[in-house]
């Protein structure tokens, strides 16, 4: 199985990528840094659309196709709508949904090739509960949760599409901020190779079969329900 990961080098879409590989697959990795293991990768920014569908048409051919998409990819910009620079709020929204859906129209005609094609976007527990200081995140998000929903109904008996929401995951999404702004020294995290393993689930579904959408969080997930 072919599957092209964005974020594939680091975090939830490494872990994914590991699962593929262990499982017997081949990942594919769309990320804007190359990945620590040895796999097919090609450098993108998904800010960019064109890079984005250059680069899945560059692992698509490289590969002869794609069986699956896992849209891994995703960064915040935490903060109050005015202290948050437009340019960072912006790029949120581009990378996170306007770069999912860049990526999984550039993968269509590859999926749709495929007896059991399947795209697997990875949203958000905010996106279906809103906080404060991350209105670009929660936007992106909840933009995000009807893209997925909207495109399950579009490819109903074509590809299969399902929707995974992490809540909080061990990885460096957190690094780098302010401190009101990472989890506290107690909190719960998930392991990604937990949720990557959620991933290789909705993957591994025989032709015809879907889950449609998967909420998997830490047992004290502070933002849900």
């Amino acid at each position: 199985m072919n599957v092209l990961i964005t974020g594939g080098a680091s975090g939830l879409g490494a872990a994914v990528a590991r699962k593929v590989a262990d499982d017997g697959g081949r990942p594919l990795i769309l990320d804007r840094h190359p990945p620590k293991d040895d796999f097919e990768h090609m450098q993108a920014d998904l800010a960019d659309r064109r890079c984005a569908e250059r680069a899945v048409h560059g692992l698509a051919r490289a590969a002869g196709g794609l069986n699956a998409v896992v849209a891994a990819a995703g960064i915040d910009a935490p903060g109050t709508l005015c202290d948050v620079p437009a340019e960072d709020w912006e790029r949120v929204v581009q990378v996170n949904l306007l770069g999912t859906a860049a990526v999984v129209r550039a993968a269509l005609p590859y999926l749709e090739n495929e007896p059991a094609g399947r795209v697997v976007t990875v949203a958000s527990t905010l996106g279906f509960r809103a906080v404060g200081h991350a209105s670009a995140y929660c936007a992106s998000e909840f933009g995000l949760v009807g893209f997925t929903r909207a495109l399950a109904a579009e490819l109903a008996g074509k590809v299969a599409v399902t929707m995974v929401m992490p809540g909080g995951m061990d990885t460096a999404f957190f690094d780098g901020r302010a401190a009101r702004y990472r989890p506290g020294p107690d909190a719960e995290l998930n392991r990604p190779a937990d949720v990557a393993a959620t991933v290789a689930f909705a993957l591994s579904q025989p032709p015809g079969c879907e889950v449609r959408e998967m909420v998997v969080c830490p047992s004290r997930e502070p933002s849900w329900p």
